[in-house]
């Protein structure tokens, strides 16, 4: 623990010490830290730990993570905080759930556990979070490792040099409050939930560890792989696709690309086929189960493996009425099969990414994903430092899913006002995506100019695929003017309408009729259904929401604290009226267009 004179100079410095955070603040966990996991042992670390919400940042002032295990009888000095015993809280989970007086909690909490561990001279020692939100800060026996931003993708920390003989203690300072250079900033229109809400692991690896490893078609081709690594410490590896090839490939410097002639089974949702691939690099290995398709964009078209599709989709959030933002296999299988249901052959995770086992999923059942990033609305456009957090969250996401066949689109935002920054920002990470997968297509949720009634965004010159919310018969009241949009607008490339609907309270005390009633809903469905069906650019659309979810911005007398736009309420079994006609018109879609 801290001696008698650090403790006397520590309590000065908590007091007056206002740049008390400056010393955690490196930002230097992001994705260039990030190991291949696919078919990697992990050791869970899930489970119960030690809590403490910490509204005053008292923790990080008086530096609670260098104090070490002492019994209250034997201690000089009182403390305010004992990380070692009392409250526990299981990880994964959001404190909102876990007690009334933390619903609305926003702002820095301690998580601690031990871990007993021996130190491996021939090996390392990475831990893995799955998502924290949203800055989170990592300790290991009163050392600073290090930060990460970004409230829904992983993150990596290695501890090899860090851990001693014998029993380590590992402590993270989670921190959801809302600031206006985040990504998202303060105001959104989901719930800010907090904690470390997704797995947590460690990964034991060789002296030699595989940091990536990348496959697709090439370009314009169906019977040429490509395949990408990035080892550290090697100089080959061996690749094998189960049932297509085995080749070495040589490295520079840490990396090797190679392109292989094969034809492989494309992948599709009618037929969604995986191989079984396999990299070694001296005594690492691992695994991974990788689909082979193309997307690409002709005119107002989108081609999956050269032929066109419409995607018949629905939006969905990370919320659960139990559990908040953590993710199940079970509720993950039963949005799939709610999906399935509504004849869907696509799905928008919004407005963030999701768990990696949603792709993983889709890429098993055939399911096209939409996978999205949340600039969302005023992001601090201007900010290098926001931009910085927008870039290296894109990245993350893309490293983690970029061997799934069912990501075809990587979003880039969400309803943005078309300014000179944000135009700047958002074509930036347009470019950035591009540079990282040029196999994928890129979009936004874009908004249409209501004065106009166009469609003229500038960041769709930067877009393959134009996203647009539109809630006409909702928000905007004169439905009519949908169609002239319609009539009004000329995109040289295709659309898909990623918003639309209507709430609709279905508890006892929800209105028979009107604005918030069942009925009105499923009008809107049949409304929205029958224009946009008549409107040949319009290649998709994926309607706001699946489910009911929590959100602290709604707050009238139907809503209570939820949006209720989901054709299932939030208990995710009670359907909707507007769920059948959905379902009925991806059936009639579905023949019309083949696909």
């Amino acid at each position: 623990m801290l001696e008698r004179s650090e403790l006397a100079e520590n309590a000065l410095a908590a007091l007056h010490d206002e740049g008390y955070a400056r010393a955690y603040d490196a930002r230097n966990l992001t994705h260039r830290g990030m190991i291949f996991t696919g078919g990697r042992v992990a050791q869970s670390l899930d489970g119960e730990w030690n809590f403490c919400v910490d509204l005053l940042d008292t923790g990080l002032r008086q530096k609670w993570f260098a104090m070490q295990p002492q019994p209250p009888a034997e201690r000089s000095e009182p403390w305010d905080y004992d990380p070692f015993m009392g409250e526990v809280v299981p990880v994964p989970s959001n404190w909102q759930m876990l007690q009334d007086k933390w619903y609305f909690f926003e702002g820095g909490s301690w998580y601690t556990r031990p871990l007993d561990l021996e130190p491996d001279p021939d090996g390392r020692l990475f831990l893995r979070v799955g998502a924290a939100s949203y800055d989170c800060k990592v300790f290991l026996n009163g050392a600073y490792l290090g930060n990460h931003l970004g409230a829904s993708t992983p993150f990596f920390v290695e501890l090899t040099d860090h851990v001693r003989p014998g029993r380590n203690w590992l402590m993270l300072f989670v921190d959801n409050r809302r600031q206006a250079d985040r990504v998202p900033m303060q105001n959104t229109d989901w719930f800010n939930y907090g904690g470390v809400y997704r797995e947590v692991s460690l990964y034991r690896t060789p002296q030699a560890v595989i940091r990536d490893m990348v496959l697709s078609l090439a370009p314009d081709c169906y019977d040429r792989i490509i395949a990408r690594v990035e080892i550290e410490g090697a100089d080959s590896a061996r690749l094998r696709i189960e049932g297509l090839t085995e080749v070495e490939m040589s490295l520079t410097d840490g990396v090797g690309e190679i392109e292989i002639a094969a034809s492989p089974r494309l992948w599709s949702p009618e037929d969604p086929h995986l191989y079984d691939v396999t990299l070694t690099a001296g005594a690492d290995q691992v695994r991974d189960r990788v689909g082979f398709r193309q997307i690409q964009r002709r005119g107002t078209e989108i081609l999956l493996n050269g032929s066109p599709i419409w995607l018949r989709g629905i939006a969905v959030h990370e919320d659960d009425r139990d559990l908040g933002k953590v993710t199940t296999e079970e509720d993950l299988i039963r949005r799939f099969d709610h999906a399935r249901d509504l004849n869907c052959n696509f799905m928008r995770l919004a407005h963030y990414p999701h768990h990696e086992r949603a792709a993983q999923l889709a890429d098993e059942c055939g399911i096209l994903i939409w996978a999205e990033i949340p600039v969302y609305w005023a992001i601090d456009f201007p900010n290098p430092a926001t931009r910085a957090d927008a870039e290296n969250q894109l990245a993350e996401l893309i490293r983690r899913d970029r061997n799934r066949a069912s990501v075809v689109i990587w979003s880039i935002g969400n309803e943005n006002a078309d300014t000179d920054a944000r135009l700047d920002f958002m074509s930036g990470l347009a470019a950035h995506a591009r540079a990282m997968d040029p196999t994928r297509l890129i979009a936004a949720a874009c908004l249409v100019n209501h004065q106009t009634l166009r469609i003229e965004d500038r960041l769709t010159e930067h877009l393959d695929v134009i996203g647009i919310n539109e809630y006409y018969g909702w928000y905007d009241e004169d439905f009519d003017d949908l169609g002239r949009i319609g009539k009004n607008s000329s995109p040289d490339r295709p659309v898909v309408i990623s918003e639309t609907g209507a709430d609709a309270d279905i508890s006892p005390e929800g209105p028979a009729e009107g604005l918030f009633s069942e009925a009105y809903q499923a009008e809107i469905y049949r409304k929205q259904t029958a224009t946009l069906a008549g409107l040949d650019y319009v290649k998709g659309m994926s309607p706001w929401i699946l489910y009911d979810f929590r959100t602290e911005r709604r707050q009238g007398i139907y809503q209570r604290g939820w949006n209720r736009k989901g054709l299932i309420a939030a208990d995710k079994t009670t359907r909707k009226a507007a769920f059948d006609i959905l379902a009925a018109f991806y059936a009639e879609r579905a023949k019309e267009t083949g696909s």
